[in-house]
Order: structure tokens, then sequence, then C-alpha cells
């Protein structure tokens, strides 16, 4: 199979060639493996090489299910593979290797696809970007001097360079979004409870769930139904829909209730070409004839995002607590990066009524926000608050960690909110800026209601086809 036929098919077109027996799982792996060695010494997206592993899988046949023979990658954190490290992006779990695969990991593989490999991440998740001091920062194939976006950066690197059509990632406060707007991908983030993370407990109080970001809106849909089944004992979960996801992308949306956030939810100010890009969809959508109107969010942004910083901080002062008592010594400078051990430090003094009162903020921004779909079907809004933005700018050159929160904000304020509420979003690649970086288009929809999202996908996908639209970097 060659570069020019592998590159044009999305992971669903790909099964399909290898179940007619047009291609064998063999050459599209090869094809895969042949791309990343191509590009993958500039990205920086895939850090962990398993090619080995997998020919060995297809040496025994190729594997069946909706995905049979699909190249997959695995993002370094939150999804264990057996016999293979989880290092979260850090140097502490560099020999952390993973007893068996987690519920998600064995879905994949009952659903016939082939692990090759695990992409980048920040360290423990923590950035919208994806620049870990253990392996180094993952570039953007759109412009590599921007960055890919995080914590799923990795994963949305490899799909936008070329490496496969659809990568696992997951989203804890954007992160699956943030990097397929980056990237130009589609990224939906599932509802609180849809997607298990057994053998895990919640993550981030419940904001975090596991996903994918991918090229076309089928392989998204197709995705999340093969991993959308509870697990005994999970603390909350939905149950799988009545209709499967993949049928739901070929349905009519019908009119729909389209509430228009044009600035940050917060009432800040967004870059003007993302605000271009708002206003340029919401007339799209009216002309596909769903109903537009401008709405606003009436919440203490301030307070909950300080809720929500102080779930995460101590969420990361457990693990590194665990991680202390495992190996039974200190953390010693030098062997976490600075925003996770700044992060660690305040996590260490959130009291344990503090964490129950900053659950209580983030569940009453829950109801407020659920009350917003009485009048509105979807919410509409820029997913971030600026086209991709340069590699090492959010840390500050030098380092300037006292103005990391604003900067933070400023690029990703529209995203935590839905991971807060439990509620999914999506990103959609509808515009680009006018040097030619993607600008994603959010979709949040009621707590369950992925098949609105993906109806509406679907449609937003046939009026403004992307998919021929690809990053310039060929390695």
């Amino acid at each position: 199979m060659n570069q020019e036929d592998y590159a044009a098919q999305d992971a669903t077109g790909l099964a399909a060639l290898i179940a007619g027996k047009q291609v064998s799982a063999g050459e599209v792996l090869d094809a895969a493996i042949a791309r990343m060695e191509q590009v993958n010494p500039t990205l920086n997206a895939v850090i962990l090489d398993l090619t080995d592993q997998a020919r060995a899988q297809l040496a025994k046949g190729t594997p069946t299910g909706p995905l049979g023979g699909v190249p997959w990658l695995i993002k370094d954190i939150g999804a264990l593979v057996e016999g293979t490290p989880t290092t979260s992006g850090s140097r502490l779990l560099k020999d952390a290797v993973a007893p068996a695969d987690s519920a998600i990991v064995t879905a994949y593989r009952k659903a016939g696809l082939v692990i090759f490999g695990k992409t980048n991440t920040p360290e423990f998740g923590l950035e919208p970007v994806t620049e870990p001091e253990f392996f180094g920062p993952t570039l953007n194939p759109w412009d590599l001097t921007r960055t890919p976006g995080g914590s799923s950066g990795g994963a949305a690197s490899a799909v936008a360079g070329g490496i496969i059509p659809a990568a696992h990632a997951s989203d804890g406060g954007g992160s699956i979004r943030t990097p397929a707007a980056c990237c130009g991908l589609f990224g939906m983030k599932p509802s609180r409870g849809r997607v298990s993370s057994s053998p895990a407990g919640e993550g981030w109080g419940g904001a975090s769930v596991q996903h994918a970001v991918t090229r076309s809106v089928r392989d998204s849909a197709l995705l999340l139904d093969v991993i959308c089944a509870p697990q005994p004992g999970d603390p909350y979960y939905l149950a799988p829909p009545a209709m499967p996801f993949a049928d739901e992308v070929r349905r009519d949306p019908g009119k729909l209730r389209i509430g228009v956030i044009a600035v940050a939810l917060d009432g800040g100010e967004i870059d003007a070409e993302c605000a271009a890009a708002v206003a340029d969809v919401a007339k799209l959508c009216a002309s596909l004839g769903h109903s537009v109107e401008e709405v606003s969010l009436d919440l203490d942004f301030a307070g909950v995002r300080d809720a929500a910083g102080g779930v995460i901080a101590a969420s990361v002062a457990a693990t590194l607590q665990a991680v202390t008592a495992q190996r039974g010594r200190p953390i010693e400078d030098g062997e976490i990066d600075l925003v996770t051990r700044a992060m660690a430090s305040r996590g260490s003094r959130v009291s344990g009524a503090d964490y129950v009162l900053g659950m209580q903020t983030l569940h009453a921004a829950g109801r407020t926000v659920a009350r917003a779909y009485e009048q509105s079907d979807v919410l509409l809004s820029s997913t971030l608050g600026s086209p991709p933005i340069p590699k090492g700018s959010l840390r500050g050159e030098p380092l300037d960690l006292a103005g990391y929160g604003p900067r933070l904000f400023a690029f990703m304020p529209n995203t935590q909110l839905f991971n807060v509420t439990g509620q999914p979003a999506m990103t959609v690649p509808l515009a680009w800026s006018k040097a030619g970086l993607p600008i994603g288009i959010q979709f949040a929809a009621a707590m369950g209601d992925e098949a609105t999202l993906f109806r509406l996908a679907g449609q937003l996908e046939q009026a403004r086809p992307w998919a021929g639209r690809r990053a310039p970097f060929n390695g």
C-alpha cells in the first residue's frame, strides 16, 4: 500500500479495504510505520515504538472486529497496555510496566485495532501544550514553531502528520478538543461515565474521560461505539446508546436551537480571527436551517476555575504521594517538571473540607449549565481563545510561572467548563486563520446527548468538508 493510498483513507475506510481483502493488514501497518519513520523524528509524536509487538500480532492472523487490522496508537497516560510502561510523560514512572490491559485497551483489541506505539503527553496531562521535560516537545505539523496542543498533543500530531487517521486521546480540561483544534482535527469529549476508566478510579474528580482524535466524524462515532460499555464497579456510567453513534452521523439533526457564545464563556475577549470564525459558523448553521441566537452563561467562572484547580492540584499531590510511598523515598529536585511541582505544592495545602467544597462548587456549576439546555439544544463557541500558540510560550522563555495562569486561560478559556459539568463537547475543524493555522469550533450538548452532536457534526462535515485540508509538513 503506497503512502498516497494510505493517506486517503480514514480508519473506517482502511478497515473496509482490509475486510474486502483489497489490502492486507500487514501492508497497512507497514504504511503506518513508514510514515512514522518519515515524520516522527521531527514531530516527536510517538515516544514508544511497539512495532515488533504489532507485527507479531499480525503474524497470528488478521484481527476480527469492526476495525480489524487498523493501526492504532495509545496516549501514554490513563490507558494501560500490558507489558509496557505508562509513564504519564514523567521520568518518575518510566519503569511502571502495566501488568494487564485496561478496559479501554481490551475493547480496542476486541474491535481489531493493532497497537504499534504510544504517544507523547505533558507530565501527568497537566498542560494544554505537549512539552514534557522527559520526552521533549511535540511539534504541530501545520507549523513546526507552534504547539499541537495538549495533553493529547502526541496523538493529534500523529494524526495531523499522517501517521494514522485516528488515535486514542483523553480529556480532563480540554485535552482532546485543544489538540484537535490546534491540528485541524475532529475531537469529541464524551459525557462523564460514557467510557469506563477501569481499572483506575475517577480522574480529577470525574472531569477526565477517554476517547480519540480523528480526521473524520464517522471514525469518532465508531470508535466511541466500541468503547462505551460500562464495567462492573464504575463509580458512574451511562448505558450504551439505543442507536449506534455510527448510525447517528448519517441522520438529519433536524432544526436545532443553537446558542452562540461569541466571546469567551466567561465574557472575556478572544482572538479576532477566532471570533470571526464563530460568527461565520453561526451563519453556516443558520443556512442549514437551525435556529441561532446569542446566549450567555450566568456563572462565577473565577470560582469554578479555582475549585477545579484545587481538585486537580489535590489529585496531583495524591499521585506523587503514592509514588513516594511505593518507592520508599521522597521526590527530589529535577525528577518532575516545575509545573507539576507547583501543582503538587498547591495540592498539599488543599484540605479534605476544601476538596469537598470544591466538588460542591463544580456540581453546582453543572446544574447551572444544564439549565441552559432548556433554551438551547447545543451551545456554540470557539474551542480556543486563539490559534495554536508558539512552542514554549505558555511557560515563557525565560520561565515565567507567575504569568502562567493568565496565559493558560487566554489560550483555553472555553473547554474546561464541560469537563466540570460532565457534558459532551466536540471541536470541529471549520475555520483557518490567515496564516493557515486551524481554528476549531466547539459545540456542547446536554449530558448524555452525544447523538445530537454526531448528527450535527455529520451535517457540518458534508456542508464544509475538511478532509482535503492537510498539514503541510511532510518529513
